[in-house]
C-alpha cells in the first residue's frame, strides 16, 4: 500500500474518496463502485480499500450500506456488561446460533453508557460486520437513527429497539412482575417494597409498572421505586425500610442482581425469611432453588431471548431485508413458587404464558 502519511496541507480538511483511492492504490471510481455495491472486485482490492477507509476514518453516509458488498461473516454483539448472568447467557446463545450459520461474533460492552455504545457500534461498522445485536443503553436511541445505520441489520434484545425499523426480542416484564407481586399480596402482605437497579432502564420501569398494577388492583398503596445499585447501599436501604414507621413485610427484587444484593443485606441484618420479611423477585439463577429458603421468582427464558434475537438477525441477513417497520417478539415468563414467599410446596410450581409477536408495541402494553 502507498505511503499512509498525509501531508500537512491535508491536515484539517475532511477526508475524501480520492484520499481513500490514493491510499489504497486504486482509482476513485473503484472505491465508488465498491461502496455502492455496483461492481465486484477482488478480495485483495476490497481489503485494501477497507483498510484505507479505516486508516483515514472515512465515513460517508452510504458507508454502512456499501459494506454489504464485502461480507465479513461476522456479527457484533454489544452488551451492557458480562458479570450479569443474564447477559452472559444471552451472549452464549447468540454465539451458538452464529456458529451454526458459520459466523463469528465480536462481543463488546457499553457499561450502560450511551457514548460508549455509540463508539463501539461505529467501530463495528468499520470492521465490515454483517449485522448487530444490541442491548441499548438508557436514552441511547439517537445514534441508531443516523443514516449510517440505514443499511445495517440490527436486532435488539431485552429492551425494545429505539428505531421502529429494527426487530427486538423482549419478555413480558410487566405481566411477570404483576404476577409476582400478586402472589405476595395473596399471602396477605399489605406493604410490599419494590427494589431495583437504575430506574431509567426499560426493564426496571416495566417491572415497576407491573408491581404497581398488582398493588392498585388489590387496593394496596404502592411504594416508591427503591433504587439499590450495590451491596453496601442495599444494606443501608433495607435497614431504613425495616426501621421506618410503616415497614414493608415483603420485598420484590426487580432482577437477579438486585436479589443478590437483598440476600447479602438479609445475611448482614440477620433477618428471618420469610418470617420477618418475605422475598420474591424477577429472574431465576443457578442456586435460587437450593438456598434456604429457596427463592420464589419470575423466570425469564434467558437462552431463548438470545437465540431468538440471533435467529431474527440471520433471517434478515439471508434475505437482505431492511424493513421500514420491524417486529417485536414478546416471550412469556414463568412464576416459579418456592419458599421465600411463605409457601411450602413439595416442588416448584410454575405458571406459564404464551409467546407473542407484534409489529410494534407501547411499553406499557407488552403483554
Amino acid at each position: 500500500m502507498p505511503n499512509s502519511k498525509r501531508s500537512s496541507k491535508d491536515a484539517g480538511r475532511n477526508t475524501t474518496m480520492a484520499d481513500v483511492a490514493k491510499l489504497a492504490g486504486v482509482g476513485k471510481m473503484t472505491v465508488s463502485r465498491l461502496l455502492s455495491g455496483s461492481a465486484k472486485v477482488s478480495q485483495e482490492t476490497a481489503d485494501r480499500v477497507q483498510r484505507a477507509i479505516r486508516m483515514l476514518n472515512y465515513q460517508p453516509n452510504e458507508l454502512a450500506r456499501s459494506l454489504r458488498s464485502v461480507h465479513s461473516k461476522t456479527i457484533a454483539l454489544i452488551l451492557p456488561y458480562l458479570y450479569d448472568p443474564f447477559f452472559a447467557t444471552c451472549a452464549h446463545a447468540v454465539s451458538t446460533v452464529a456458529t451454526q450459520h458459520g459466523y463469528s461474533v465480536l462481543i463488546t460492552t457499553s457499561d450502560e453508557k450511551t457514548e460508549v455504545e455509540q463508539m463501539q457500534a461505529s467501530s463495528m461498522l468499520r470492521r465490515r460486520i454483517d449485522g448487530m445485536i444490541i442491548i441499548p443503553a438508557p436514552h441511547g436511541d439517537g445514534y441508531l437513527r443516523g443514516s449510517e445505520f440505514s443499511g445495517v441489520h440490527v436486532v435488539t434484545l431485552d429492551r425494545p429497539a429505539p428505531d421502529s425499523r429494527f426487530d427486538s426480542v423482549v419478555v413480558n416484564n410487566r405481566g411477570g412482575a404483576r404476577a409476582g407481586a400478586m402472589h405476595l399480596i395473596e399471602h396477605g402482605h399489605e406493604r410490599i417494597a419494590f427494589v431495583g437497579l437504575n430506574k431509567s432502564l426499560y426493564t426496571m420501569q416495566a417491572r415497576y409498572a407491573g408491581y404497581r398494577d398488582a398493588m392498585v388492583n388489590e387496593g394496596r398503596q404502592p411504594g416508591a421505586y427503591v433504587q439499590c445499585t450495590s451491596e453496601e447501599e442495599t444494606v443501608t436501604t433495607v435497614h431504613s425500610l425495616l426501621t421506618g414507621s410503616k415497614p414493608p413485610t415483603a420485598l420484590f427484587a426487580a432482577n437477579n442482581l438486585t436479589m443478590r444484593y437483598l440476600l447479602h443485606a438479609v445475611n448482614v441484618l440477620r433477618l428471618d425469611v420469610p418470617g420477618q420479611i418475605a422475598l420474591a423477585g424477577f429472574d431465576d439463577f443457578d442456586i435460587a432453588d437450593v438456598l434456604q429458603p429457596s427463592l420464589t421468582v419470575v423466570r425469564q427464558p434467558v437462552y431463548q431471548v438470545g437465540e431468538m434475537a440471533a435467529n431474527l438477525l440471520f433471517q434478515r441477513i439471508a434475505r437482505g431485508e431492511y424493513p421500514s417497520k420491524g417486529t417485536r417478539v414478546v416471550l412469556p415468563v414463568e412464576l416459579v413458587i418456592r419458599r421465600s414467599c411463605g409457601c411450602h410446596p413439595h416442588g416448584s410450581t410454575i405458571l406459564r404464558g404464551k409467546t407473542q409477536t407484534v409489529e410494534q408495541q407501547v411499553e406499557d402494553q407488552e403483554e
